[in-house]
């Protein structure tokens, strides 16, 4: 494979770096296990007591906005700004963003008090903090935002020179864009939207790919969402037939057993 997308599984697998997560209730389990099937060590410590403890001694920290209270706004604030101290990667997922005001105001506090280093979101999340219209409905992607993949490649491309920082846009065709490079990701299974948190377990997975990276943060990205994508068509094969919880387990089964030889067979990507 071009670049170095698949052999960052050898890297997370053998540094097991510890990702921080000031995450959402709903789906904090599947972002703890889904952190230990790559490899990498989870921690979710949300208390401003030690929030900005821990990140300032881990190798990643995400940040997730799903079920957004005031003391996690806080706790993520104090994360973030000892993150960016000792030079931890930050990843934000703006869950919801365009639902309600006290989101809208959150994601743009993060935005700009925090140096991202990746931005992780569906296209409706993502217009949203770019400062276009976003028609979201809740927590999921509106299909009236995503249009021709063209136009979310420019405005990830815009938004991510603009932040100075890597943007994720999920959904059926995946974009990854830093500024300088654009990467088209079309790996994936559609019953993977039929599962809550599959998002935020994709952002689990940029966390910990970030956090054996080396400051690469794009391939990092690249190598998560490749490696989320080619697991949902695996656990599609293997359990998709027997239903949600089947493919639940098989999902988590088969980021267990990722391997770089299998992204690389598996992986199907072209560059913009």
């Amino acid at each position: 494979m071009q670049d170095n997308y698949a052999s960052l599984i050898a890297q997370v697998r053998a540094q097991s770096p510890l990702v921080h997560h000031i995450t959402n209730y709903v789906t904090v389990n599947d972002c703890a296990n889904i952190t230990l099937a790559i490899g990498a060590s989870p921690v979710m410590a949300d208390d401003i007591g030690e929030a900005a403890d821990i990140a300032a001694i881990a190798s990643a920290l995400v940040l997730n906005m799903g079920t957004l209270n005031e003391r996690t706004i806080a706790s993520s604030l104090a994360a973030g700004k000892a993150a960016n101290a000792k030079g931890v990667p930050i990843v934000f997922d703006p869950v919801g963003a365009g639902a309600s005001r006290l989101r809208n105001e959150t994601a743009a506090r993060f935005v700009s008090e925090l140096k991202l280093s990746v931005l992780r979101g569906n296209v409706s999340e993502i217009r949203c903090v770019a400062g276009l219209a976003s028609s979201t409905r809740g927590v999921d992607a509106s299909g009236a935002d995503a249009s021709d993949i063209d136009s979310v490649a420019q405005m990830a491309a815009a938004l991510a020179t603009r932040l100075g920082c890597v943007v994720v846009v999920s959904g059926e065709v995946d974009v990854i864009a830093d500024g300088t490079r654009l990467l088209l990701i079309e790996n994936g299974q559609i019953m993977l939207t039929s599962l809550t948190g599959t998002g935020c377990m994709c952002s689990s997975l940029v966390g910990s790919f970030c956090g054996a990276a080396g400051g690469d943060y794009f391939t990092a990205a690249a190598g998560a969402m490749l490696t989320m994508g080619a697991a949902g068509e695996i656990a599609f094969k293997n359990a998709g037939a027997l239903g949600n919880g089947s493919f639940h387990g098989a999902l988590h089964d088969a980021i267990s057993r990722m391997d770089v030889p299998t992204l690389e067979r598996m992986a199907r990507y072209r560059e913009g």
